[in-house]
């Protein structure tokens, strides 16, 4: 990965702020931050960026570019642009594209785990705890399931018009959803099908309607970036074949994950489909257990995608506990590492052919119909049982998108609300 990045000079090292310009592992090891330090960092990060992907990259530009001077703005951009247009985790790939620029592959493993191990760690408690809470607590339980309704709801409201602007855009993100909705046994197989759709779609209908790009060259190694496609590819494909030969829970869950985490295009409330589809209509994890781990998820500092660690500890089948929530979170993980080592060396010059805009333009717009679906199954149709759930969910609907409150008293209140209509 060596060498330094395009409109980089001579750097001087601040004591507190680090190095200021942009290294790599091939750069003097002077200006390389030590994977501790860089693990530190994240984790700070990970106690403190609450709102989701797009409120975790403005804490990022923060620590990273304004403060450390680790990078320049125009690379974080780049790197940005990187984490929305492959599938995977969107904030926790330009962490670890940052600590891979850093440090190598060790410092992109430490900027990962750094910032994701706050939140596993509290929805894996959260998860020993609410196994363990009786039915008096139950109104606090719906009260996590309901808000998750207005969660996504302002997640499709906004990635629609952001990704869907024009009309040809929102007729695809309409036709994905009837299509998800039409075929719903099959979640997976029928997502994968949506995906390719829309690229293809992309392609004939939206060329020449995305801007130009510039083609600049990020660093990275190519062949690292060689070894993870292959690996990225040969785990999507044989895992599968596994899951379908072995008899062994272990393996049914890496390929759950593993495939949820490669296929999730447009942040992590498009994992619920996913994951849904794997681990409740498999009767892995009960739907009310799956809902109210995915709300309480809304309520904590770092990524959402930790939500797997929650579910891996709730299953019912071997292995559970804290042995399913580890393999539950690496194997979501794994997917997002490979594809920023894969993609790093050519993103900027990939993303600059109109083509291949014209791709990730379709590709995007049908990823707001995956998670338009979500948003009525299995969201609206397990969640909203009735007026009072819709009140509910309506008013904390309000708090998110018009008085913009923090997502984590949101879903506080909302909890307390509901333990309070339980009471009624």
């Amino acid at each position: 990965m060596g060498g330094t990045i395009e409109g980089s000079s001579e750097r001087d090292i601040d004591p507190d702020r680090g190095v200021t310009g942009v290294s790599g592992p091939g750069t003097d090891s002077e200006e390389r931050e030590s994977v501790l330090r860089i693990f530190l960092v994240a984790l700070r990060l990970g106690c403190v960026a609450f709102g989701g992907p797009l409120a975790h990259f403005a804490y990022f530009e923060n620590e990273y570019v304004q403060r450390r001077g680790w990078l320049d703005h125009e690379t974080f951009a780049d790197l940005v642009a990187l984490s929305q247009v492959f599938p995977g985790a969107g904030s926790s790939k330009v962490a670890m594209a940052i600590g891979i620029m850093r440090r190598g592959m060790l410092g992109g493993f430490a900027a990962w785990l750094g910032f994701a191990l706050p939140s596993a760690v509290l929805l894996t408690a959260f998860a020993w705890t609410a196994s363990r809470l009786t039915e008096q607590f139950a109104g606090w339980i719906h009260g996590l399931v309901v808000v998750a309704v207005p969660v996504v709801a302002l997640a499709v409201w906004k990635l629609w018009r952001q990704l869907a602007p024009d009309r040809t855009r929102s007729s695809m993100v309409v036709l994905a959803t009837a299509a998800l909705l039409a075929f719903p046994s099959s979640a997976r197989t029928t997502i994968v099908a949506v995906i390719v759709a829309g690229g293809i779609l992309g392609w004939f209908l939206l060329r020449g309607e995305t801007p130009a790009a510039r083609s600049r060259e990020l660093g990275a190694g190519r062949p690292a970036a060689v070894v993870s496609t292959a690996l990225f590819v040969g785990l999507l494909v044989a895992l599968p074949v596994l899951r379908a030969a072995l008899d062994s829970h272990a393996v049914d869950t890496a390929d759950a994950f593993y495939g949820s985490g490669a296929l999730v295009f447009g942040g992590a409330p498009v994992v619920l489909p996913l994951l849904e589809g794997e681990v409740v209509e498999s009767g892995w994890i009960d739907e009310e257990t799956f809902l109210a781990g995915f709300g309480a998820a809304q309520a904590i500092p770092g990524p959402i995608f930790t939500f797997a660690a929650y579910i891996g500890f709730s299953m019912g089948p071997e292995p559970n506990g804290l042995a399913g929530a580890a393999l539950a979170l690496a194997a979501i993980y794994l997917p997002s590492f490979l594809i920023v080592v894969a993609t790093l060396p050519s993103f900027g010059a990939l993303r600059s052919r109109p083509g291949v805009q014209a791709v990730l333009a379709g590709v995007n717009a049908v990823v707001v119909g995956i998670l338009l679906s979500a948003l009525y199954d299995p969201l609206w149709s397990s969640a909203i049982l009735g007026p009072a759930d819709f009140g509910l969910a309506l008013v904390a609907f309000l708090m998110l998108a018009f008085w913009k409150l923090p997502p984590w008293l949101v879903v506080i209140i909302t909890a307390a609300a509901g333990a309070l209509m339980a009471a009624i």
